[in-house]
């Protein structure tokens, strides 16, 4: 069986490494560019389960996929030699008022209700957790401790890896021109130079691009791009350590004095650009969480797309039989990625074999 993977970002690796791991011997993954160019060198890396999901049935998916990492950076640690920066350093969300304390209550009583950890403090709490904190706006925090993070450069750089090992060819600089349709199926992938990949099953991981790959079936929901910029400081010796929100900002601290702050929204288009607003806002919002963060070196600034689609993530099966989706993870992309894997993998043995 040959599968074609389009996209070599998280998703796309993911995806085929978890194929070559269930018996699929032929697969090959196409780029555009270059591997992890796209949203997975964008992100953050939070695995925010409890703090992003927005549903009951959504959060014990994040769930189930942010305890599953654990195992997975084992695994791919053991693989490949590459730590992907995986660690259980919680989330505190802040609120500096009545009404922001008021929802974060119920976030936490949703939380325990499914029997996770979550728990209010008040201000002497959070600065118990994490000390860096400007106390003076602070009303209280909700303290989710087994939220976690992993690296996304270092887990794409894992899965480049792994794959290889695996024996998955990754084809850089090859376009989509279309894909093909043969008797009501789908075939495989015409490419730039008149190229044509036949393959059984084609997996569609093209993140915000996803939509513009000639032959996607218009009946599924339009994956758009939503630019997110974010800014890295440097801090000697760190002095942060916990994941910290506050109005939609955040700060990722890594643990070896990098922080990643962000992050705009912005339905842009795919222009690339770091805007000095958006860097402004940025940084006015970490200072605002940690004015700590004043002092630190400012390391580097970038921007890239976020895939979103209207009623969230498009996994498994699509409307063309053959056609699987891996798509429109919108800011849980790392989150998903290996349970996506999982999933896509599971609907396209079901499906082709």
């Amino acid at each position: 069986m040959r599968v074609v993977v389009i996209g070599a970002g998280v998703m796309g690796c993911a995806a085929a490494l978890e194929l070559s791991r269930r018996g699929v011997g032929d697969v090959v993954v196409l780029e555009r560019a270059v591997p992890g160019a796209e949203a997975s060198s964008a992100a953050a890396g939070m695995l925010a389960a409890q703090v992003e999901s927005k549903s009951d049935d959504e959060r014990a998916m994040f769930v189930r996929a942010r305890d599953g990492y654990a195992a997975w950076a084992t695994e791919l640690r053991e693989l490949t030699g590459v730590d992907i920066g995986y660690k259980k350093s919680g989330v505190l969300e802040l609120a500096t008022h009545g009404d922001e304390l008021a929802r974060l209550a119920r976030v936490v009583g949703d939380s325990r209700a499914a029997g996770l950890r979550a728990e209010m403090v008040d201000v002497a709490g959070a600065l118990a957790i994490e000390r860096e904190l400007a106390a003076s706006e602070l009303a209280g925090a909700a303290w989710f401790p087994d939220e976690a993070q992993v690296d996304p450069p270092r887990l794409l750089r894992a899965l480049v890896a792994a794959v290889a090992r695996a024996g998955v060819a990754v084809k850089s600089g090859a376009t989509v021109t279309s894909i093909l349709e043969e008797g009501g199926r789908c075939a495989g992938v015409a490419l730039d130079g008149r190229e044509v990949l036949h393959a059984d099953a084609v997996v569609l991981a093209a993140g915000s691009w996803s939509s513009l790959v000639p032959g996607v079936p218009s009946a599924l929901p339009a994956v758009r791009p939503v630019r997110g910029q974010l800014v890295m400081l440097e801090e000697r010796p760190p002095r942060l350590s916990t994941i910290t929100f506050l109005d939609g900002a955040y700060v990722v601290p890594r643990g070896d004095g990098r922080v990643v702050c962000g992050s705009t929204m912005e339905d842009v288009g795919h222009r690339r650009e770091v805007t000095a607003a958006g860097v402004s806002a940025i940084l006015a919002a970490a200072m605002r969480i940690a004015p700590g963060l004043g002092a630190a070196e400012l390391a580097r600034v970038w921007c890239n797309f976020r895939p979103h689609a209207e009623g969230g993530p498009q996994i498994g099966r699509s409307p063309l039989p053959g056609l699987f989706l891996a798509t429109g993870h919108h800011r849980n992309g790392i989150l998903l990625a290996k349970l996506t894997a999982e999933q896509v993998a599971g609907a396209l043995l079901d499906g082709v074999a």
